[in-house]
């Protein structure tokens, strides 16, 4: 066996690319390096092919391969490569034989036995028909999987546009189906086996009943058949109001004895009652000294009657006289017999005498509401009006109509409350979005009106503003910006600022009614305001802001009570909620 020069380089040694290389330099049809004569072209190749040493790292090496054939000085002999740089290698078994060139197969025996040269391909080494033969069996190998049918059916599918929707066929029930198990309730049957009689379509009940206008009797909304309990109810009523009260003291001076009446007044399991259906928006106590006798309104229009000193279950009924929440109740000073109420569209006067709700104003735009009123002179004849679009009107009820007899514009962008002054009618306060000021009426016209005293300080919206109910000589106001305001109006300057300022949480949300600091009428320097405060209180201030008591009870109050009011001569507090229920702290 002959044994390959010194300085060749074996097919196995190369990388494949080195092989590639050396597979595409040699010619189609060229001869053996054997076989080629003195005229062979030479060609000369680097190739760079790791060399494996024991202990060393691989780095590759540059090789210079000789031409083929004989030739000048410096070549190597027909058969051999010259090789730089690398010394000769023995050779193991299985090693090429000398001479065999890049033909040598790695998977054969050193022979080319067995393997048929491919017509027209007998000129090629035996590796390189080989490689063709591994060639054409992959592509026969690829072509019977048909994968490029495959994915050209893949991609036409994948370009087809998707339906958007694709809707289930029901299937049809077939007549022989089980049918579902349905109780006799469902079935209209009564246990026997009857058939029950079919219910008469009721009629969608609306939420708000619409009142029309014009005078309404004074028919309790729940009344049904007797209406004897209601006769009883208006026969108190006017009973108490033909009785004028006594004039009592209204200025206590002493703030001890005024502290212990206030401790003096509880509340009683007694002395609770659900009047109103809804939340209430507003309430009104009548005058009498013998009889505690008190309104209520709430907000889809229901005004409620309640005979507190009546023991009985039947001691209150509620009336419907307005489509709208009533926000402003007053007894008449004058006449008690005669109770106003105000909603968004209309004011209506209570008379017991006749047993009617007259309507004395009504809003003669269906866009422009009612927020507030108060009386401009003391026989109350006479009232201003407030509008939720900042306007003001006065009202004649001696006047026939209902329109009223003047409406000015104030600058407010909307007016929350109005009210009087106590002694000095001609003056009014207003309260708006972030504007408390007094006005004359005097000089009140349809626009342009300029206020007397301009009270500053409020930085959120204003839900309410009265004067002290002896002198006038301060205001409360109840502020968005948890703050209660107290300013001294003893001399109408154009600005007045804060006289004391108190923290007081006004947060009430959506779902109660806004709080409304009231001055109680026996004390000047006194008001009530609800609290948000746990447990559920009554507050009392003084005008300085000092805390003076807190009207509460673990048993009987659990609720928030936006709505307050004192009666003018006795010992006697009543707090509305959000439920329609009022709650009587007596002496």
């Amino acid at each position: 066996m002959a044994l390959p020069q010194p300085g060749t380089l074996e097919p196995e040694e190369l990388s494949p690319r080195s092989r590639q290389r050396m597979q595409e330099s040699t010619p189609t049809g060229a001869a053996e390096p054997g076989e080629r004569g003195a005229g062979a072209r030479r060609q000369l190749r680097v190739l760079l092919t790791p060399l494996a040493v024991a202990g060393r790292r691989l780095l590759p090496q540059k090789r210079l391969l000789g031409a083929y054939g004989g030739g000048a000085a410096g070549r190597a002999p027909a058969g051999k490569r010259l090789c730089l740089g690398r010394s000769p290698r023995k050779l193991g078994p299985g090693s090429p034989p000398a001479g065999t060139g890049s033909g040598w197969d790695e998977e054969s025996d050193g022979s080319d036995a067995g393997d048929t040269p491919l017509d027209g391909y007998s000129e090629l080494s035996a590796y390189e028909r080989k490689r063709l033969k591994n060639i054409t069996e992959n592509a026969k190998f690829f072509a019977a999987l048909k994968l490029h049918e495959s994915a050209a059916r893949l991609l036409q599918m994948a370009n087809k546009k998707e339906s958007h929707t694709t809707k289930r066929v029901k299937p049809k029930k077939t007549e022989d189906e089980t049918v579902r198990r349905r109780s006799m309730r469902l079935q209209r049957v009564d246990p026997l086996g009857i058939p029950l009689a079919e219910k008469p379509a009721q009629p969608e009940a609306e939420e708000y009943p619409q009142v029309p206008a014009g005078p309404l009797p004074m028919i309790p909304e729940d009344q049904v058949g007797n209406g004897k309990l209601t006769d009883d109810l208006l026969a108190t009523w006017m009973r108490i109001s033909e009785v004028k009260a006594h004039d009592t003291e209204k200025l206590t001076s002493d703030m001890k004895r005024y502290q212990d009446s206030l401790n003096s007044m509880v509340l009683g399991e007694d002395s609770i009652k659900k009047v109103v259906k809804y939340r209430v928006s507003s309430m009104a106590i009548h005058p009498s000294e013998s009889i505690i006798f008190v309104a209520a309104g709430d907000k889809c229009g229901h005004i409620g009657l309640w005979n507190v000193s009546c023991g009985a279950e039947e001691g209150a009924h509620a009336f419907m006289a307005h489509n709208h929440p009533v926000s402003c109740m007053h007894f008449s000073p004058f006449n008690p017999a005669h109770l106003l109420s105000l909603s968004n569209e209309t004011l209506r006067c209570g008379d017991v005498t006749r047993a009617v709700f007259d309507e004395i104003c009504r809003s003669e735009d269906d866009e422009v509401n009612l927020s507030s009123f108060d009386f401009l002179d003391d026989n109350a004849s006479t009232a201003i009006v407030g509008h939720w679009d900042g306007n003001v009107s006065v009202v004649d009820r001696r006047t026939p109509g209902t329109s009223p007899e003047l409406s000015a514009d104030i600058g407010f962008k909307r007016t929350r409350t109005v009210h009087v002054h106590p002694v000095n009618k001609q003056y009014f306060v207003a309260a708006g979005s972030m504007d408390v000021c007094i006005y004359d009426i005097r000089y009140l016209k349809v626009k342009q009106n300029k206020p007397v005293s301009n009270l500053r300080g409020h930085t959120k919206s204003v839900a309410s503003a009265y004067f002290s109910p002896v002198t006038g000589s301060r205001v409360v106001t109840v502020c968005a910006d948890n703050k209660l305001r107290v300013y001294d109006t003893t001399s109408l300057s154009p600005t007045v600022t804060a006289l004391s300022t108190v923290s007081h949480n006004t947060n009430t949300g959506r779902w109660l009614t806004r709080f409304r600091a009231v001055w109680d009428p026996k004390q000047e320097h006194c008001f009530v305001v609800g609290s948000m405060a746990r447990p559920r209180q009554i507050e009392v201030f003084q005008d300085t802001g000092k805390l003076l008591h807190s009207f509460f009870n673990l048993d009987w109050l659990g609720s928030i009570c936006s709505i307050n009011v004192v009666h003018p001569s006795r010992n006697i507090l009543v707090g509305g909620n959000s439920s329609g229920r009022l709650h009587v702290f007596k002496d």
